[in-house]
Parts: structure tokens; sequence; C-alpha cells
């Protein structure tokens, strides 16, 4: 079976298995979605309004924010692989719990062994957190972050401001764009390794 069929077979069984609390208020699940031969996964929190209603992720304002800085570094949406923490919007987009963290964090290790990427792109401090729970955003953004996780196929994490949080500060916009930019550098150097 190639890797196109095996992650829709793998997003259909979670869609069915998951037993998240959230799927109660949620309109739908919304697995990742890219490419499963992704050098790149980008991982952020959890859906939004327009996420919810279209079961893609990152597909609202943050989302064609991302694509932007996608397209500056000479990438689509298709090369890359885009998921979230949490596959079910919170209600009223409040943060999500750590037990659903939890209840959604199988779904997520099988996204990464299925795809094997090279680097791992944290969107935001909750994404970041599932990680690296003892960082803060403010000190480690723009860094690349190595660390053995058990069940996770690489240690190599970059860690970036969600773009949401971008548009909602200016100061922050410039921060992100710029961290953005070292990705294909710090990619290939960790291709050649």
């Amino acid at each position: 079976m190639n890797k196109r069929n095996a992650l829709r077979d793998l997003h259909s069984k979670w869609l069915i298995d998951s037993t998240c609390t959230l799927k109660k208020t949620a309109t739908q699940g919304v697995p990742g979605d890219g490419t499963p031969y992704a050098d790149i996964v980008f991982i952020g929190e959890a859906p939004g309004k327009k996420e919810d209603e279209l079961g893609i992720p990152f597909v609202g304002a943050a989302g064609k924010f991302l694509d932007e800085m996608l397209a500056d570094i000479h990438l689509k949406r298709n090369d890359v692989y885009i998921t979230n923490i949490v596959k079910y919007r919170p209600p009223d987009n409040r943060d999500p719990l750590e037990k659903e963290k939890q209840e959604c964090n199988q779904w997520l290790i099988d996204e990464l062994n299925l795809i094997q990427p090279t680097l791992i792109i944290t969107l935001g401090r909750h994404a970041m957190n599932n990680f690296f729970p003892d960082e803060k955003i403010s000190n480690t953004h723009g860094t690349l972050l190595n660390k053995k996780i058990p069940g996770i196929p690489t240690k190599n994490f970059y860690i970036l401001y969600h773009p949401a949080a971008a548009l909602y500060n200016g100061s922050l916009r410039d921060i992100l764009i710029k961290d953005f930019k070292k990705i294909p550098k710090l990619l290939k150097k960790l291709r050649a390794k």
C-alpha cells in the first residue's frame, strides 16, 4: 500500500476510533493535510471555526498567512504536511485541555510515524509545550531543539510562533517571518547529516 492510501486509512480509522471528548462538540474531526512524503511537518494547536467547518487544518486567516510564508520560501501546502495536536475544535476556541491533548496524542504519533519527517515545526506554545513542557516560546522561537521522544521518528524540532498570534500582535509578525525564512537552510543542513 502506498503512503497516500495508508494516510487516508489512518485518518478514516481515527475519525471513527477517536475517544476525544471534543468530538461531542465539534462539527467534525480535522485530520492533517498535505503530502505523506513531506520532509517538514507543521504542528499547530487545534482547529478553529473555519477548520471545523471545512475539515482541513489552517484554512482561516492564520492558514492564509502560513501559505504566504511558505510561498516566500518557495514551498506550497502540498510540499509539506500540516496537522494539529488536537483534531477537534475546542468550544469557543478555548485552549485545549491536557486531557484532550492526550486523547488525540496517538493519532498525532501515528501521523508522524507514517510520514517520517526530517523536521517537525511547532506553531505556537501549545504545540511546543506538547514536546517541550518546560520551555518558553519567547526564549526558544527560531531555534532548533533536539530531543529523542519515544514513539516520535525525528529528534529535530524547530520552534515558531503561531501565525494567528502574529496576526494579532504586529511585533510578532516580523519575528515569525524572519524565523520562517531560516527553514530552507536548516532543512538543507539536516538532510546533509
